[in-house]
């Protein structure tokens, strides 16, 4: 049986009026928060409509990465602040140089807490920042639910005019952000909620699209062995336990021996598992991640099978 949104809702985007939630304010709490749950419930489908085109960017970026390049994120408002949150999760969870996946955000640092006024507005200086920032190596990918926020369109029109790969992320696929990308990926999430609130269904799909972008970058770049977190940083102690319990999976063996060639690896985790795996001491692990450019399955010989 569908969902009571689902079969309700007219067709639209996310700054269009939803049939589903006119009544809202009328409805008791528990209700509210089943209309809004059944609404949410949408994004996901909307998102997988999109695998085709999550995974050309995916390719894309990876690939610009791979020859040296940085990955960009530009937005404004709540776009912007997913932006964030998606690029400074990168180097915690993949051990990657904190420059590699960096955010132009429409009003500078403290728009992350709050408005700024006129940013998003400002066209100028997101091309500006652009050009001050990237080069053509990089990719540049433009967040924005609409698809008309005027600083992170013209931002993407500077990427690519620089001969950065320029991907969109928007609930708008006939939107200006969307026409001046070469990759546009496009959730088309519907009305939200409560009109206009864009960092509802539109801001969950974008929080998934990107999920799946740096994740899927992070993957093909070999920084995941299976589905194992085999770079990441162990700076507390949490997170030694957590890459212990890492080295005792990819190697089959037990926790004090994954915590003995952890720690004689200096704390990473592939050169841990390449001991373990192949017989060889820290240094010899280490050289033979170099020879293959730090893809511990390359290393291990299991690339090709």
């Amino acid at each position: 049986m569908p969902l009571r949104g689902a079969s309700t809702t007219s067709p639209g985007g996310p700054g269009d009026r939803s049939q589903a939630t006119r009544d809202l304010d009328r409805l008791p709490p528990r209700e509210v928060v089943a209309r809004i749950l059944e609404q949410d419930a949408m994004v996901a489908g909307a998102v997988a409509a999109c695998a085709d085109q999550l995974g050309r960017a995916v390719e894309g970026v990876a690939s610009r990465l791979r020859r040296g390049g940085r990955l960009f994120y530009v937005g404004a408002g709540t776009s912007g602040r997913l932006a964030v949150l998606d690029a400074a999760e990168v180097p915690a969870t993949y051990g990657t140089p904190s420059e590699l996946v960096q955010v132009i955000l429409a009003g500078g640092e403290r728009a992350f807490l709050g408005a700024v006024e006129g940013a998003e507005d400002d066209a100028a200086a997101g091309a500006a920042a652009v050009r001050q920032r990237a080069r053509a190596a990089d990719a540049v990918v433009g967040v924005a639910a609409s698809g008309t926020t005027p600083f992170t369109v013209a931002a993407l029109a500077a990427g690519r005019e620089l001969g950065c790969l320029t991907v969109a992320v928007t609930a708008v696929p006939s939107s200006p952000l969307a026409r001046r990308a070469e990759i546009a990926i496009t959730p088309e999430t519907g009305p939200e909620v409560v009109m206009g609130s864009t960092r509802m269904k539109a801001g969950t799909a974008q929080k998934m699209v990107l999920n799946a972008l740096s994740t899927g970058v992070m993957v093909v770049l070999g920084r995941v062995y299976s589905n194992l977190m085999v770079e990441m940083p162990a700076s507390n102690e949490k997170l030694r336990r957590r890459a212990a319990r890492m080295v005792e999976l990819a190697a089959g063996v037990g926790e004090e021996a994954a915590r003995r060639a952890l720690d004689a690896a200096d704390g990473e985790v592939k050169r841990a598992v390449a001991m373990l795996r192949l017989g060889l001491d820290a240094a010899g692990a280490g050289e033979r991640l170099a020879r293959h450019d730090g893809d511990l399955r390359a290393a291990l010989g299991e690339r090709d099978r």
